[in-house]
């Protein structure tokens, strides 16, 4: 059975673009959004200085100009899926994600609050992203590169579940897209998650016995998986890049 994407920002790009493409209604942006919260409100609306809840706020969305979401999945030193001003990129980096409205100029960052996610709304500019074919090959690439470093460095020694992440990834899940996802999109979303799991797990030292030059080879062998695995996931999640329909 289909799961909902564990990420807040990635959830709400792909609905909100199924929405604005006419493929998804107003309810299934709501009910796929929240996911089980209490609610989700968007904070900076164009023209209203108050709280809005998500389902009251698509109108304005549309009216903004945007005619689709797309996910943004900054890290330290790796701004992914940005593309400025430095206050949303600020606010995009210290949430670890975010929303960009293609066409209309403006961000969504999301900031949990208690059993719900207030979205504050602010400027944000285009930005450079890759497409699905290159996100797809450079996060193969990467899987097979960190891999074989991972056995080389004895990784499963001190962390058993990281060697059985790696003989599971031909086992893609699947999680619940809207219409008009392209499986390759999904698809592709499945295997960045399976990744960025890999690179949390590896990252742990759960009480080993590790050098510092050991953490610093470790740290090596994830940091370009992780940065492929991010790129990956903001492609999947990102429709402006996808085929033509």
């Amino acid at each position: 059975m289909a799961s909902a994407l564990p990420i807040d920002s990635a959830r709400m790009a792909w609905w909100l673009s199924a929405w604005l493409r006419g493929a998804a209604t107003p309810d299934d942006v709501r009910d796929a959004v929240l996911d089980g919260d209490a609610a989700h409100d968007l904070v900076g609306l164009p023209g209203d200085d108050g709280t809005t809840p998500l389902l009251l706020a698509l109108g304005a969305v549309r009216r903004s100009g945007a005619r689709s979401a797309g996910l943004a999945l900054p890290a330290p030193g790796d701004p992914t899926g940005l593309g400025g001003p430095a206050d949303f990129n600020a606010a995009a980096l210290d949430a670890g994600e975010a929303v960009v409205l293609e066409g209309a100029d403006l961000g969504l960052v999301p900031v949990r609050a208690g059993a719900g996610v207030v979205w504050q709304v602010l400027p944000a500019a285009r930005r450079a992203l890759v497409d699905l074919g290159e996100a797809d090959r450079g996060l193969r690439a990467a899987v097979s590169t960190a891999a074989t470093a991972l056995v080389d460095l004895e990784v499963a020694r001190w962390r058993p579940e990281v060697a059985d992440e790696l003989m599971n990834l031909r086992h893609v899940p699947a999680y619940d897209a809207p219409p008009g996802t392209p499986e390759r999109a999904r698809s592709l979303a499945g295997r960045a998650l399976q990744a960025l799991g890999i690179t949390e797990l590896a990252g742990q030292d759960h009480g080993a016995a590790v050098t510092a030059h050991e953490m610093a080879q470790r740290a090596d062998a994830l940091l370009p998986l992780e940065h492929a695995a991010r790129r990956a996931l903001v492609a999947a999640c990102s429709p402006e890049v996808w085929p033509p329909d």
